[in-house]
């Protein structure tokens, strides 16, 4: 039988608790996630706060599941109303690439994100690795705010797509897209992860309505 010095053993000892500490953070860590879906609403439907509001909610989520290291931004376009500047969402989110809670890559990069993407029900998950419910499901959660056209910019004219750059719960509209690529027909609106249609409402109930319960997307930007 042989036999190894003390000195040895705890080497060994201390070498295999780093491991086991390792591993477990490696098992335990988001420390990959770069893109979800909100898994809630920060509590008044289309009023988010604004732009900050919204990126402070995704980071609260990130930090949430050991992913706070990295700035978070919300996937929101700006409308040019009441002297604010226009932003367009694609212009926030940094560069890529983009994975989910179990390493998934969303897309390579902007350009990408905005044509063939791999965003879909079962990889457009939230913050925690969970699947959004879409259509055909109770309820039907697939309606995601954006407030942007299919390439990302905002949207011009009058018309209020914004939930007046995400500061009303109470009234106006928002343009949400689906996270499950599913609408009432095959049409390009109906499979868009952006830019499907206006919502009924800003609040709470009249998003859930229509299809939705105020979730939005959420990107690293480093």
């Amino acid at each position: 039988m042989r036999h190894f010095s003390r000195p040895l053993l705890t080497l060994c000892a201390v070498a295999t608790a780093a491991l086991l500490t390792a591993c477990a953070g490696m098992l335990g860590s988001k420390d990959g996630l770069s893109f979800f879906i909100t898994s809630s609403n920060p509590g008044k439907g289309g009023d988010l706060g604004g732009l900050a509001g919204a990126d402070k909610h995704c980071q609260a989520l990130a930090s949430a599941v050991g992913a706070g290291h990295r700035p978070w931004r919300a996937y929101l376009s700006q409308q040019p109303i009441g002297g604010a500047p226009a932003i367009n969402a694609r212009e926030r989110i940094g560069t890529g690439p983009w994975r989910n809670a179990k390493g998934v890559v969303i897309a390579t990069d902007v350009a990408q994100l905005h044509n063939d993407n791999n965003l879909n029900k079962a990889t457009a998950l939230t913050e925690k690795g969970e699947t959004v419910t879409g259509r055909g499901d109770t309820p039907n959660n697939h309606d995601v705010l954006t407030g942007s056209q299919p390439d990302g910019t905002f949207i011009a004219g009058d018309v209020n797509s914004t939930c007046r750059n995400w500061t009303q719960g109470s009234e106006g509209a928002a343009m949400v897209g689906h996270h499950d690529r599913i609408g009432l027909n095959d049409l390009a609106p109906a499979k868009s992860w952006n830019s499907s249609h206006q919502s009924r409402g800003c609040s709470l109930p009249e998003l859930r309505t229509t299809g939705g319960a105020g979730l939005y997307y959420c990107f690293a930007a480093k």
